[in-house]
């Protein structure tokens, strides 16, 4: 499950040290639920709480409502997500706790909060979509909270999000067979800008998805315009199949192996694809810009003289690279590409059956396509 963004850039995985950190939806639950308690208990308004996460300690949450109704009390704070790009920042979760007459805490999705509906996913089909780490935190919290005023009530913790039906519609979790609202999330309660660990643990979840809910082939793009063109490519195809892997093409095909899914098309332009051609599996800007000197070379197998190849080596870009090639009218850069590309991911994945490469124009036009099998 995720509150990732539905549109996602391949860049998005590499974080600076000097962005600032926010707190998960699970964070902001488990801290009006604290609220909730101190105010059952006390029968005082709570403006403010400091919780211990699993990721930090002594953490200060601002509690922008705290309102007493006739079974308990509804609690809410404003989510900051730092400078993550998650659709939920600024809105306002809430926890409305009540006492129950049965011992132990109950947690319960209230409006805004997603309902799974297709199994693969960390909860059960039917379940509210708070994740598994999220129901811990809580739980956890609501023990200490307990054991703090001596009390052995049972209590029943309902998580709200008034705005997250709405929300929802830009995250993933329509595909995902998530509907009504957005899923609570995060481990460690801390959200961190545009963490790699959290990014993988999307891609890996969507998957699991595609792959349970018998998805024959799923369709890694590196991007949202490489996966619009295979959408329109592949029109049949589930949209729980598309998944938007950024630069980790690598991690993704290994998952793939994992999963036994054996089946898998690859979409992308030149530049990335280029560098799957090479066996270079994380292709973000940080582990190396596209190699002109193996354009060059691949130019110089294709018929391009001396002069053409020294040119394409100090190249501005591979879509520069295209366009020197076309106006010598030298075919087959594409082609030579997507056959290495294919190559070089089917070896790179064990267990994978199948492999089709789409290299698409940044408008959208079909340049080359290469299908290969296992032996």
């Amino acid at each position: 499950m995720t509150n990732r963004p539905r549109k996602r850039h391949s860049n998005n995985s590499w974080r600076k040290p000097d962005l600032r950190h926010g707190y998960t939806t699970s964070a902001c639950a488990a801290a009006c639920t604290v609220a909730g308690l101190q105010a059952l208990t006390s029968g005082k308004v709570v403006k403010r709480v400091m919780i211990d996460l699993p990721g930090e300690k002594g953490v200060n949450f601002e509690i922008t409502r705290c309102e007493f109704q006739a079974k308990g009390v509804l609690c809410g704070t404003i989510k900051d997500s730092g400078d993550d790009p998650d659709v939920t920042h600024g809105t306002e979760i809430q926890s409305f706790v009540s006492w129950n007459d049965q011992p132990g805490v109950e947690i319960a999705g209230g409006v805004g909060v997603g309902t799974a509906t297709k199994p693969g996913l960390p909860v059960a089909v039917g379940e509210p979509a708070i994740n598994p780490g999220p129901r811990r935190l809580i739980t956890r919290i609501v023990a200490s909270a307990l054991a703090e005023y001596d009390l052995e009530n049972g209590v029943r913790v309902e998580i709200r999000v008034p705005d997250g039906e709405r929300l929802a519609k830009e995250t993933l979790n329509p595909r995902l067979g998530i509907v009504g609202g957005i899923s609570i999330l995060g481990t460690s309660g801390v959200l961190k800008p545009f963490s790699n660990a959290s990014y993988r643990a999307s891609i890996y979840t969507e998957l699991k998805v595609a792959k349970v809910n018998g998805a024959k082939w799923v369709v890694l793009t590196t991007g949202s315009r490489s996966e619009q063109y295979a959408m329109q490519l592949y029109p049949d195809f589930p949209e729980l199949a598309f998944i938007q892997v950024g630069d980790h093409m690598g991690y993704a095909l290994k998952q793939c192996g994992r999963l036994s899914i054996a089946r898998v098309v690859i979409s992308g332009m030149i530049g990335k694809l280029s560098k799957l051609a090479q066996s270079r599996m994380q292709t973000h800007v940080s582990e190396g810009e596209v190699d002109f000197e193996f354009l060059g070379e691949l130019a110089r197998k294709l018929g391009a003289d001396g002069g053409l190849v020294a040119k394409i080596q100090a190249a501005n870009t591979a879509h520069h690279v295209q366009s020197m090639l076309n106006r010598a009218e030298i075919p087959g850069l594409e082609s030579a590409i997507t056959t290495l590309a294919a190559e070089a991911s089917l070896n790179y994945a064990a267990g994978m059956k199948e492999i089709e490469v789409l290299l698409f124009t940044i408008r959208g036009d079909l340049l080359a396509r290469e299908k290969i099998e296992r032996n």
